[in-house]
């Protein structure tokens, strides 16, 4: 069975890449797989670069322009419809305006899709703090969209670095499944959550194979004299608030002290979370060397493949590459989907919300979470998110 697959605020394709990469077999031999059918972003460089890779035969299928101003209804049907709705007001970094925000309201969008279209599955993906934006309601609202939309619906914290992915990236991922196919999607446990020896370190991913010198996006910056000793004295893992830095190179900045703010990566661990917006001193600095990462690096953590080319001049890129999903990490969710409808087996564990989402739905508050069970491994049967601190320190290589 071929998926065709439909996505709003599809970003540079991180998401669509990871579904395209999965595909599961039944047991009687029938292929299960997702294919694109069509991409809607408001940004021209991410649609080049969506367009670039992933449907390079078909560009038109790339609809760059806001979302309110889009025929949702007179868009081609899908079986699985994905929306990374925009996660400005939600973010703990962000003004946390949830709802009130300019772009809070835009996920109901992805529900008029949902409405009209009717696709088998869904796949909603935001950050952590979309739980607590508008002391929880806004969360709860969307849940209940979802589910009056006709599906059943399972939200999880993803913590990507339990799943292999070189980041500490943590996001809202929702599953829907149609309520008429009479089941629901089981989150698959993640083969690291109590194993982080294991877990992908951020040089792994960077040096494992070697970054060649001509890759795609692998511009270096250009750093001040200061900024360079600076970094020379964090340690890895630390950043620009370590109480050994000398003062003469500590900076003079009031107010409320960003923990990224030229924080070294570890060497060991996987690297925080990879953003894509922010000023100077936001933009992820290597472990072993200093300056901060390329942007074939920040892509690295972001598990797309040196081949994987992004449009635009470089913080175009930056942000493109910050706000993607992890392309493995998509990969993992859409191949549990597809295993589901195969009915193949794969371990499972509870989802977040799992004892309490029922509560949550019917009364529209949070419900005080209960004990939960291990995980297990189950078969599924297929029937029918930062204050910009301007430090002015950094200029590109001209």
């Amino acid at each position: 069975m071929i998926f065709k697959k439909g996505e709003l605020f599809c970003g540079p394709g991180g998401l669509s890449l990871g579904a395209k990469l999965a595909e599961a077999v039944s047991k009687d031999g029938e292929i299960f797989r997702v294919e694109h059918e069509w991409a809607n972003d408001y940004h021209e460089d991410t649609c080049e670069t969506f367009r670039l890779n992933i449907c390079p035969d078909r560009p038109e299928s790339v609809i760059c322009g806001d979302v309110r101003e889009l025929d949702i209804e007179g868009l081609p049907e899908i079986d699985l419809f994905c929306f990374g709705f925009p996660c400005n007001d939600y973010s703990i970094v962000g003004e946390t305006k949830g709802l009130e925000g300019d772009y809070g309201p835009l996920y109901t969008y992805g529900i008029k899709v949902l409405k009209h279209h009717q696709p088998k599955v869904f796949i909603a993906e935001n950050v952590g703090g979309l739980e607590s934006a508008n002391d929880g309601r806004a969360f709860i609202q969307i849940l209940k969209s979802m589910e009056e939309a006709g599906y059943n619906i399972t939200p999880h914290l993803y913590k990507f670095e339990e799943y292999g992915i070189p980041q500490a990236r943590h996001r809202i991922i929702i599953v829907g499944v149609h309520k008429s196919l009479g089941w629901k999607f089981q989150v698959p446990m993640p083969p690291y959550k109590n194993d982080p020896e294991n877990w992908t370190s951020a040089k792994k991913a960077i040096e494992n194979p070697p970054i060649l010198e001509n890759a795609f996006n692998h511009e270096f910056t250009n750093h001040a004299k200061k900024v360079v000793e600076m970094l020379t004295i964090i340690n890895p893992g630390d950043n620009a608030w370590a109480d050994y830095i000398p003062e003469n190179l500590r900076l003079n900045v009031k107010g409320a002290k960003m923990s990224n703010i030229y924080k070294r990566l570890d060497h060991k661990s996987p690297a925080y979370t990879v953003t894509g917006s922010g000023g100077g001193g936001t933009h992820m600095y290597h472990y072993g060397e200093p300056r901060a990462l390329t942007n074939r690096e920040r892509a690295r953590l972001q598990t797309f493949p040196d081949w994987y080319q992004f449009v635009g001049k470089k913080e175009s890129v930056r942000r493109q590459i910050g706000m993607a999903v992890p392309v493995d990490g998509a990969k993992i969710i859409v191949q549990a989907i597809l295993d589901s409808f195969a009915g193949n087996e794969y371990p499972t564990e509870p989802s977040k919300w799992e004892e309490e989402l029922a509560e949550m739905l019917e009364t529209g508050k949070k419900a005080k979470k209960k004990k939960r069970t291990r995980g297990t491994k189950v078969k599924v049967e297929a029937s029918e998110e930062q204050t910009e601190l301007e430090l002015k320190t950094e200029e590109p290589v001209k």
